[in-house]
């Protein structure tokens, strides 16, 4: 059934090539829209003014001036309008840089028609400006400029596809993040597929990610689809990502190019449309430098970076955010802080970050003699603790990296789990409360047999 003319999304190209003016007004139009063109930054501006636009689509090189003052003209006045720019690929920097400022998306020129039919609709589906804030308002806690900062680059890229790197140490918050990147943008009705890529064995790695045909190898009983086809039309979020061998990075590039995978065994590729969001805790660019990540997929994954801040700058946040999670785990609703307690919360570093500070409420509901009354005693966060099972302090003297910390308590929660099931894999992924796969990967990654 045709749109009716009077619902039409309106759609503002600006660019003085008339050549590419007239091929982007026809692929639109032929897509159902209404169009108007604008040859300068004077011509947006005034039909910016005059009228109400679904979409502005940019040139970055204008005659009189740049595509940069579009998006800060729209900005500037609140006008509720998603704005693309496009760029050639040598300036990808420009276009980074009209992001930042609140662009929606980019285009790499020669435009590509399929890319721009992607682009608009994926920007006619973005959800009302009131959406994303009620969202980050519910998820993302704490008054620091630092989280507000993170809210805020959150908020714009959601309505975006480009690729976005996070960066963090552990337990600070990066898978949050990504998925309200996931859930905040037009693919939020489709899947959210997250990926610990330092637990999946290196010689699984390219049958996961990439899936298999029936007969591939011993085992293959049936063809399965890998990752990339499970996060179709959806969001793909590559978690410690640093962790893939370079013969996976190879082939993971050429995915990413390409936008089509071959599942192991079989001999024709097939498209994915999947938005990519990639985290770790380690500096990938110092990895670069030192040979053990490829550069050219650094710059793929890394378009805009997102630095989440650890919670020990974040002191004075700490009390609402131990509120919202002790609420959150107190099925009674009747516990609350000693003021000593939240006191000697604010004074912790939490090398685990807001996960270490969840572990922490947890085990303290669980042990206080009182859970109405949460005592300094409750928490447990003597440094000179030797007990590390639970996720509390790292013991005093030992000099262990935080990852490496994390595995041996990881590790020793596997064990216990193991013993406690008389060695039964399923039964212990139950009683962690993790999948019998991520059970497998964990054990393979961390040594246990």
């Amino acid at each position: 059934m045709p749109i009716s003319p009077s619902k039409r999304p309106h759609i503002l190209i600006v660019d003085d090539e008339p050549d590419l003016l007239e091929l982007l007004e026809l692929t639109l139009v032929k897509m159902g829209l209404d169009v108007t063109r604008a040859t300068s930054v004077a011509a947006a501006r005034e039909q910016l003014s005059a009228k109400r636009f679904d979409l502005c689509l940019t040139d970055m090189r204008m005659p009189d001036g740049s595509g940069m003052h579009v998006v800060e003209h729209i900005s500037q006045k609140r006008l509720d309008v998603p704005v693309a720019v496009m760029t050639a690929y040598a300036s990808t920097e420009n276009a980074v840089a009209a992001l930042k400022a609140g662009a929606f998306d980019y285009l790499h020129k020669p435009v590509s028609l399929d890319d721009l039919r992607s682009l608009v609709k994926s920007a006619l589906k973005v959800p009302d400006g009131d959406a994303p804030t009620a969202a980050l308002s519910q998820r993302l806690l704490g008054q620091s400029p630092a989280m507000a900062n993170v809210r805020s680059l959150l908020q714009r890229l959601a309505k975006s596809d480009v690729p976005v790197y996070i960066h963090g140490e552990s337990g600070s918050g990066k898978e949050l993040a990504a998925r309200m990147l996931h859930t905040m943008g037009p693919r939020a009705s489709s899947p959210f597929i997250p990926v610990n890529c330092g637990a999946i064995p290196e010689t699984l790695m390219e049958s996961e990610f990439f899936g298999y045909r029936k007969g591939a190898f011993t085992g293959a009983d049936t063809d399965r689809n890998g990752f990339f086809q499970a996060a179709h039309h959806g969001t793909l979020f590559l978690d410690e990502v640093a962790e893939l061998p370079l013969t996976m990075q190879v082939k993971l590039l050429r995915v990413i190019q390409e936008a089509r995978v071959r599942k192991v065994g079989a001999t024709q590729e097939e498209p994915v449309d999947v938005r990519i969001i990639s985290a770790t805790h380690q500096r990938l660019r110092e990895l670069v430098d030192a040979g053990k990540f490829r550069q050219d997929l650094y710059f793929r994954l890394n378009v805009i970076e997102l630095s989440m801040p650890p919670l020990r700058e974040m002191h004075g946040d700490i009390p609402n955010i131990a509120a919202a999670i002790l609420s959150r785990l107190d099925k009674q609703g009747t516990a609350a802080f000693e003021p000593e307690a939240l006191a000697a919360l604010q004074s912790y570093p939490f090398p685990g970050n807001v996960r270490e500070l969840e572990n922490i409420l947890e085990r303290a509901l669980a042990l206080a003699a009182d859970a109405r009354h949460i005592t300094v005693e409750d928490l447990h966060l003597s440094p000179s603790r030797s007990e590390t099972d639970d996720g509390g302090a790292m013991p005093r003297g030992e000099q262990l990296a935080l990852q490496d910390y994390l595995d041996q308590l990881e590790k020793r929660a596997i064990i216990k789990a193991l013993e406690h099931t008389q060695n039964n894999r399923t039964a212990a992924a139950k009683v962690l409360g993790i999948t019998f796969r991520s059970m497998r990967y964990r054990m393979e990654r961390l040594g246990i047999n």
